[in-house]
């Protein structure tokens, strides 16, 4: 029996590209841990705005050995203390811990790791925002039921000023970076301002 699902503004993001500088050698100490221009910030105004947001990350580097959960702890515990100086929190990071070979159901494109998102806060991810960088994102983000943003940042940074290919699912909504996504969910979410018209039949 599944709990009663409850209403939340919440919006999902994939980390490595999205929120942070990506590395072919993985992100794998704090110091290697480095926000995009705009990124934290651009979270702090989904959190003012109402927003909840967590985290959907691939971190296949645990599974491949090339860091430890201490050394993962510890680049999300900068995240968060980086966040806060700006205004911002995520309010949880779920990631991957499997290396591409081990055949998870977690591993984004598919659809788990979110599944795990809708569970554990017990919300619908139907029409959930989902924002990230590469393909997998986006189809992961389908395959659970969200909404894909893709942010030209990481992997699409080369993206830019073209059609997206083929393999990116077709309602893919397209934003420069963190910064324009969030602004665009602001904007959508914010009550209409527009005086309502005169009623002719008064």
């Amino acid at each position: 029996m599944h709990p009663e699902r409850r209403a939340m503004k919440l919006v999902i993001l994939d980390r490595d590209g999205t929120l942070n500088a990506n590395s072919e050698a993985f992100v794998q100490s704090p110091e290697a841990w480095t926000p995009l221009p705009g990124a934290l910030e651009a979270i702090a105004r989904l959190n003012h705005a109402g927003f909840h947001v967590v985290i959907a990350s691939n971190q296949s580097g645990l599974g491949r050995g090339l860091f430890d959960m201490a050394s993962l702890n510890i680049i999300h515990a900068r995240l968060h203390k980086q966040l806060a100086a700006v205004g911002g929190r995520v309010e949880a990071v779920f990631f991957c811990p499997h290396a591409a070979d081990e055949g998870c159901t977690c591993r984004k494109p598919q659809p788990g790791l979110l599944q795990q998102i809708g569970e554990r806060l017990g919300v619908e991810l139907a029409g959930v925002p989902l924002a990230g960088d590469g393909v997998r994102d986006m189809q992961a983000a389908v395959a659970a039921g969200c909404e894909p943003h893709l942010v030209l940042t990481g992997k699409s940074a080369s993206l830019a000023d073209q059609p997206l290919p083929p393999e990116f699912p077709p309602q893919t909504r397209v934003h420069r970076d963190l910064g324009a996504f969030a602004d665009f969910l602001i904007a959508r979410s914010a009550p209409s301002t527009r005086a309502p018209r005169p009623d002719p039949s008064a």
